[in-house]
């Protein structure tokens, strides 16, 4: 039962599909709201990242506090998280839920339900969130505001005329949402006189104070001069400041149960502050923490090397930086004969990892080279051992290993039906399992594959926007591991075993893989003064080859007539050099080459 005192307040986020319009109704209700001036607005004015307005998509959650004057009379306190909609940033939708008490549910009226849509909605739900649906773009001329409502009440129960009609653009029905949300998402529970308990949700560093955490207070206040302390590990700090968020942080005197806001407590070490974690009092013995957002695994996993070896602490700390307020990015060293000193990493996706990697040049000048993305396999060795192995430099001698399992996922495509064809002949060429195929309308079709990890994190989303024109989308849920017969394809260049472009792959794609890996990188290895062999092996076995063939001087150019034996000595010596050369030389091998095994159609 949620406190009288707290009976003004409302914590809602707003979750979507991407591209259905989440970051523009955060816009227009920041307006009705008079959070921001006229000459403070802009397009999607939470994406505060350059990245973000680049791609127009959002990346962070962004939270923000909202006074608001409802018809009733009273004014209320609204918190405002906005999420972002790609599959590989459902982490960030996840640990937003945990400080909420409801979720506007928004969608699309000229797409209807998405796959991204009735993930987020089940995450809302599992979450036990007050779902207000509202059906969006309503005011385009493809809209289909009445088929859309009706899709939706049947994939989630809402009821149809309860779904609000609305234009995140125009302002249109967006007050009336307002009012929806204050009527059906309710106060927050929690004792304001208990002990301090906070959720840290979110976490940002400022170079001049340190941690600036983000927090759901769940019971008590917190003010500047309060002792607190990291339940998870007993580390004790005295607050300095505390306040809310709005487009700047907004210092407050406390913060009390059911706000949001945030708290600087001179946190100097990134490692202290982990999200997820519980805020408490000090002095207050055996105080429960709160259950936080759902643990997320990194999925793929890649080396990053700096260009220039210079960078390597630089990148350190970065990375360090990083994981501070992205806990679903994990690092650690490793050297690689090719590359020398560098980290392994492991991402949610490859937008993740792009992202990161993006990030990391842009923020800290940091230019990188990737190494092919992987999973993480699971290897049973002939002795009983279990080996881990998310790096292909590590797998041991075939003749060690018993059986390897390798990850699936339980993929869920959305499609217009014309494109189901396609769709399963994709999915069954990426060794998929059919699992189910449902109708929500008479055009529209929702159709499950379990499928191996390995085999979507490269290119299986684009091949599926080209398969279907654009109009299918996909979500994705691990699924466990499952035995596969995966074989270690390495490329050799004049024999010489290259690390950064190993790989791990179904046996039965090996050979198709390792030619056109070959061939690809034939054409972006720069020609040398000697004859390069690039060849794909498994194990000792050569399956793939491509000569590049050796700059050649005409050493005959100045010879003029004579006996012929004259310009046979030349081309032996010459031919006598290459040799000796190719023995000693090294194959110079260009930033490209360590990406083209992304762009090897599979």
């Amino acid at each position: 039962m949620s406190d009288p005192r707290l009976g003004h307040i409302r914590n809602f986020c707003i979750v979507a599909h991407i591209d259905h319009g989440k970051s523009t109704l955060a816009d227009r209700l920041l307006e009705i709201t008079h959070t921001l001036t006229p000459q403070q607005m802009k397009a999607q004015v939470l994406d505060d990242m350059d990245l973000e307005r680049e791609k127009g998509i959002t990346i962070k959650s962004h939270a923000i506090a909202m006074d608001y004057r409802a018809r009733d009379g009273r004014t209320y306190q609204l918190n405002l998280i906005d999420t972002p909609g790609h599959v590989d940033f459902t982490y960030e939708v996840s640990r937003s839920l945990a400080a909420c008490e409801g979720a506007v549910l928004v969608v699309d009226a000229s797409q209807g339900i998405e796959a991204q849509t009735l993930s987020n909605y089940l995450l809302a739900r599992q979450q036990g969130l007050a779902v207000v649906g509202a059906i969006n773009k309503v005011d385009l001329p493809v809209a289909r505001p009445d088929d859309t409502a009706l899709e939706i009440e049947h994939v989630t129960g809402i009821l149809a005329e309860k779904v609000l009609r609305i234009s995140a653009k125009t302002g249109l029905g967006v007050e009336d949402l307002l009012e929806q949300v204050i009527a059906d998402i309710p106060a927050p529970s929690g004792d304001p006189d208990a002990p301090l308990r906070a959720l840290i949700f979110d976490s940002k560093f400022d170079q001049y104070r340190g941690v600036v955490a983000v927090v759901r207070v769940v019971d008590g206040a917190v003010r500047p001069g309060d002792a607190i302390r990291f339940i998870s590990t007993g580390k004790r700090y005295e607050v300095t400041e505390v306040g809310r968020l709005r487009l700047k942080l907004e210092p407050l005197e406390a913060l009390g149960a059911g706000q949001v806001g945030y708290v600087v407590a001179g946190v100097k070490t990134v490692a202290e502050a982990r999200v997820g974690d519980t805020l408490g009092a000090a002095d207050a013995a055996d105080l429960e923490p709160l259950h936080g957002f759902r643990e997320v695994k990194p999925m793929v996993f890649s080396g990053l090397y700096p260009i220039d070896s210079e960078q390597y602490d630089a990148l350190k700390e970065a990375l360090s930086k990083f994981q501070l307020n992205d806990a679903s990015l994990i690092y650690e060293p490793e050297t690689s004969v090719a590359l020398g000193f560098g980290f392994r990493c492991g991402f949610l996706g490859l937008l993740h990892m792009e992202i990161v990697q993006e990030r990391l040049r842009r923020e800290y000048q940091i230019d990188l080279i990737a190494t092919t993305p992987s999973v993480e396999f699971h290897l049973l060795l002939e002795n009983g051992e279990l080996l881990v192995v998310d790096n292909p430099s590590q797998m041991p001698p075939a003749n060690t290993i018993a059986t390897i399992e390798e990850p699936y996922v339980l993929a869920h495509v959305l499609t217009p039906a014309e494109f189901m064809g396609n769709i399963m002949k994709l999915c069954q060429d990426r060794r998929g399992v059919f699992v189910s195929l449902d109708y929500l309308e008479e055009k529209r079709a929702r159709v499950a594959y379990r499928l191996p990890l390995a085999e979507i994190v490269l290119d299986f989303y684009d091949r599926l926007k080209s398969v279907s024109r654009g109009y299918a989308s996909l979500d994705y849920e691990y699924d466990g591991y499952r035995a596969g017969d995966m074989v270690k394809l390495d490329i050799l260049l004049n024999a010489e075993t290259v690390d950064a472009l190993s790989t791990i792959v179904h046996r039965d794609k090996a050979y198709e893989w390792g030619r056109d890996l070959c061939a690809k990188l034939k054409e972006l290895i720069p020609r040398q003064m000697f004859q390069v062999a690039i060849q794909a092996s498994i194990g000792s076995k050569v399956i793939a080859r491509e000569t590049l063939g050796a700059i050649r001087k005409n050493v005959t150019a100045k010879c003029y007539g004579g006996d012929i034996t004259r310009k046979r000595k030349l081309l032996e010596k010459q031919k006598e050099g290459k040799r000796r050369m190719k023995q000693i030389g090294t194959v110079e091998v260009p930033q490209e080459a360590f990406l083209a095994v992304l762009k090897v159609e599979r």
